[in-house]
């Protein structure tokens, strides 16, 4: 069963990805990849989103004769990460009591 995954949630998982180093786009793709099952075609939009908000910035370097850019999160995309996983605390705590039988008020 493929598990659907929320665009708040991959757009959380990319800045976080990018907290620890600059990744280009197919590394982003396939590290994320690891953990939900996603394709190019859906990351690609996810990070032009991103870029569009000023959570990310880009740089291109060389690599075997061709560019790859490479994408930093910046000091607005650490806002925005924080307020996702504010966000993923109170949906996980919310999802956890329903599931758990504990949402009795």
């Amino acid at each position: 069963m493929a598990i659907q995954v929320s665009t708040e949630i991959l757009e959380g998982s990319v800045l976080a990805l990018l907290t620890k180093e600059d990744y280009y786009g197919y590394a982003i793709t396939r590290e994320i990849k690891k953990v939900f099952p996603i394709s190019e075609s859906t990351m690609y939009p996810i990070l032009r989103r991103l870029k569009k908000e000023d959570w990310l910035s880009t740089y291109d370097e060389a690599y075997e004769g061709r560019n790859r850019r490479y994408y930093k999160i910046t000091d607005q995309g650490l806002r925005r990460l924080d307020e996702i996983r504010g966000n993923w605390q109170e949906l996980k705590a919310a999802t956890d009591a329903i599931l758990e039988g504990n949402n009795e008020e």
